[in-house]
């Protein structure tokens, strides 16, 4: 019987999901993925948080729990640092400590990602495989492939997003952490809301995130938060190919409302909005604010 790996579909997932189901799979181990966000998993994660968490943060903790039971590890990744001393939000290097110490009977594997510590991808991964018992050969065959994977699958989104940038329809940036836009509880009902307007959305988190960093240095250049640095650079690159930007943070992220702060005084020329979601938020203004910015638009473009 296979040993199952759960991973909690929330955070890092959707970032790095093909990455991480072709190195498990290949080494033979089946995955076990939560179930998309909804208000019970919510629940689960406000229960198991501290009030000061981000309700992103609660999500992940949430899904953590579901996944308690019905697998043999849960995968907890720690990314700290990157090659170039960018750094991630504090929650992406806390949150396995969080896990283990709150769900002290379950049974957790981690990577280890900081470059400050020579700690890289490719050592990540290869003492990930080993602790899993699997061989070194395998291993790294198994992590090559899984960035050819992730590789591909990013080229096609990519592709993807150039040809909607041809639509005549009004365009719309969404600009905000994967793990929050593409969160069925969180996310898709602003994309759905945009789409049934009939706007054609384009995502920050998708171009080239090398260039969108190097790009960030237009609005910002002391940003040291990897993830809102690829963001900005996503704002500078689209800001005259699209109609108008959307914001989505969850409430309270630091690093997002200082980001977007700062995006707001340096770019003037195009409208924007900021929507902050939390544990209470109610579809029904969501939706009033989303088709006032429509409106905008589209009286611009008239």
């Amino acid at each position: 019987m296979k040993t199952k790996i759960g991973i909690p579909k929330a955070f890092l997932y959707y970032k790095y999901q093909i990455m991480w189901r072709s190195f498990f799979e290949e080494l033979g181990f089946e995955v076990v993925v939560s179930p998309n966000t909804n208000k019970k998993i919510l629940d689960m994660g406000i229960n198991s948080s501290i009030d000061e968490s981000c309700t992103s943060a609660k999500i992940f903790m949430g899904h953590v729990e579901w996944l308690i039971g019905k697998c043999d590890f849960i995968f907890v990744p720690r990314v700290v640092t990157f090659e170039d001393g960018d750094a991630t939000c504090t929650k992406f290097y806390g949150i396995y400590d969080i896990v283990r110490a709150t769900f002290s009977d379950a049974k957790f594997l981690h990577y280890n990602i900081d470059y400050d510590e020579k700690k890289t991808e490719r050592k990540a991964y290869e003492k990930l495989g080993r602790d899993l018992g699997a061989k070194n050969s395998a291993v790294k065959i198994a992590y090559e492939n899984a960035v050819k994977t992730l590789a591909n699958f990013e080229k096609d989104l990519e592709e993807k997003q150039n040809a909607a940038l041809q639509s005549e329809k009004i365009k719309v940036l969404i600009v905000a952490h994967p793990y929050n836009i593409y969160d069925k509880l969180m996310g898709e009902p602003i994309v759905s809301a945009l789409e049934n307007l009939g706007a054609s959305v384009l995502f920050a988190d998708i171009p080239d995130s090398v260039q969108m960093c190097n790009k960030s240095r237009a609005l910002a250049r002391s940003m040291y938060w990897r993830y809102n640095k690829e963001l900005t650079g996503a704002v500078d690159f689209y800001k005259e190919k699209v109609d108008g930007i959307i914001f989505m943070t969850t409430f309270p992220c630091g690093p997002d409302s200082l980001a977007i702060e700062l995006i707001m005084r340096k770019i003037k020329d195009i409208p924007m909005t900021n929507l902050i979601i939390d544990s209470n938020f109610g579809e029904a203004g969501l939706h009033t604010r989303i088709e006032s910015f429509i409106d905008i638009l589209e009286a611009r473009r008239q």
